[in-house]
């Protein structure tokens, strides 16, 4: 009974400096992995990197510290290495399976990397969903819509969507489509149109502008207008134009009809 009393309390020993010296290295680790991330970050030519290469780097390295630090730590506690291997083989095709989703959010996010649709801080729309792209992440990519709410949309979705990038040109066109009664001089309206643009500063004059009549609706002629202006000028010119538009039809007595239907009863 002693000779076993002393092989246990050996083994209790033997585990609870395992388990110590586990605890140990987990927080030393921790530590350890922050300072060399913080270090990363703040590196000259880390900083140089495309900001989204920036993040996906910094993740990547990050998961990869944690996965050795908890190998560091199984072998430790004396876990045998062949054990733990066996133990993942066994569990990878499971794995794969329920991991397929995200191992596919993964790759998707490897590709906006390569061919790089998107950067972080363009506004974007995917999927309907518009916002300012914040983080392009292992599994998902963060947008930051303009009522600052904050949508995770999955890499995998992206890759098999259209993406709208309205960062990447310099230039945007505007276009309008203005409705006026039968019977307005058309020319007198083409005048107007032109005249409004020209007198707004933010609505460029190199492209030109297009003013035409493009449609003969059942209530309403048509006017097609596009003009070009600076990317962040878009809203603004957009509300400016319409508002003008509106006044200055009223002044030059243009009249803007009202959606109408003509009815003939035959006796």
């Amino acid at each position: 009974m002693e000779g076993i009393f002393q092989t246990t309390l050996a083994a209790c020993v033997s585990i609870a400096w395992r388990l110590v010296a586990a605890l140990v290295v987990l927080v030393i680790g921790r530590a350890i992995i922050k300072f060399i991330l913080k270090k990363l970050k703040a590196g000259k030519k880390f900083s140089r990197l495309d900001p989204t290469v920036n993040g996906f780097i910094s993740n990547f390295i990050k998961i990869g510290l944690y996965v050795l630090l908890a190998i560091t730590i199984v072998a430790i506690l004396g876990v045998p290495m062949a054990s733990v291997i066996t133990v993942f083989a066994s569990a990878g095709a499971a794995v794969a399976l329920a991991v397929k989703g995200a191992f596919s959010n993964f790759v998707g996010g490897i590709m906006l990397l390569i061919f790089k649709p998107i950067s972080v801080g363009e506004f974007v729309e995917i999927g309907g969903k518009l916002g300012t792209v914040e983080e392009v992440g292992f599994f998902y990519t963060q947008l930051k819509t303009g009522d600052n709410l904050t949508v995770s949309v999955p890499n995998a979705i992206m890759t098999d969507s259209v993406i709208t990038n309205y960062s990447r040109k310099s230039l945007r066109r505007l276009d309008l489509a203005l409705d006026v009664a039968y019977g307005s001089d058309t020319e007198k309206v083409k005048r107007v149109i032109e005249g409004v643009l020209a007198a707004h500063s933010k609505a460029l004059k190199d492209p030109a502008p297009f003013v035409r009549m493009t449609a003969m609706k059942d209530s309403a002629l048509e006017f097609t207008v596009r003009v070009w202006c600076a990317k962040g000028d878009y809203g603004t010119l957009k509300s400016d134009l319409l508002e003008t538009f509106d006044k200055t039809f009223a002044e030059e007595n243009i009249d803007v009809p009202f959606p109408q239907l003509d009815v003939h009863v035959s006796k």
